[in-house]
């Protein structure tokens, strides 16, 4: 499986589909932004596009193809041979009074489960969102604050899943014109020395390769993506 971050939440997974697709590769793209945030946005060619809420920082599907499945809200979900669960969850502290509605995406995939929280900004889980999340590889979480889970409450939340990698997403970088906080204090907090995944000329920027055999088996391990 390979895991390429554009910056924001924005991911894309590549990773083998089910036995019914024999060896067909499946893309999925996570939250792809618009170009108003100050990055460049990925084209959109994959086979299914999952938006965790409908903010112009997450919601650009323009130009998926046809043949796509965009997911935008709870349910359970199924193409070649991915499997989605979309999860409801809140924007805010305050039940989505302020920002809306949000929704968490728990992805199987090569025998892996990654759960992506997008803007996750609950004061804290409740168990029915827990339950449905269940045994998790591999978390992306928001660590920037303001609009989403600050970095003390990413970390809270990490010790509820208990994932064995963790990814952070939707910090601060170069040229993003959105106002949260860089990924330092987050990275201090959790107290893990992180594994970067740096751009290459091989790569792209940055990629990074996972397989089930390959997943920490004591020690949880963070890595952090640089642009």
């Amino acid at each position: 499986m390979t895991i390429t971050w554009f910056g924001h939440s924005c991911f894309r997974i590549e990773a083998k589909g089910g036995p019914s697709t024999g060896s067909g590769q499946a893309s999925i793209l996570i939250d792809p932004f618009s170009k108003d945030i100050g990055l460049k946005p990925p084209r959109v060619k994959d086979d299914l596009v999952l938006v965790t809420h409908q903010h112009y920082d997450h919601n650009n599907v323009e130009g998926a193809p046809e043949q796509a499945m965009i997911i935008d809200g709870p349910g359970e979900y199924e193409k070649q041979g991915i499997y989605v669960r979309g999860i409801l969850s809140f924007h805010d502290k305050v039940e989505g009074k302020e920002r809306g509605l949000n929704t968490i995406y728990v992805i199987k995939a090569e025998d892996m489960v990654i759960c992506h929280m997008g803007d996750f900004g609950q004061a804290e889980f409740d168990k029915n969102q827990l339950d449905d999340i269940g045994d998790v590889d591999i978390l992306m979480l928001p660590v920037g604050g303001k609009y989403t889970i600050d970095y003390k409450e990413a970390v809270q939340a990490i010790g509820e899943i208990e994932p064995k990698i963790v990814i952070p997403m939707h910090y601060k970088v170069k040229d993003l014109k959105i106002d949260v906080d860089g990924p330092d204090k987050f990275i201090k907090e959790l107290g893990l020395t992180p594994e970067k995944v740096d751009p290459s000329a091989s790569l792209g920027a940055g990629k990074y390769k996972i397989a089930k055999k390959n997943l920490p088996m004591e020690e949880m391990k963070l890595v952090v993506f640089s642009m």
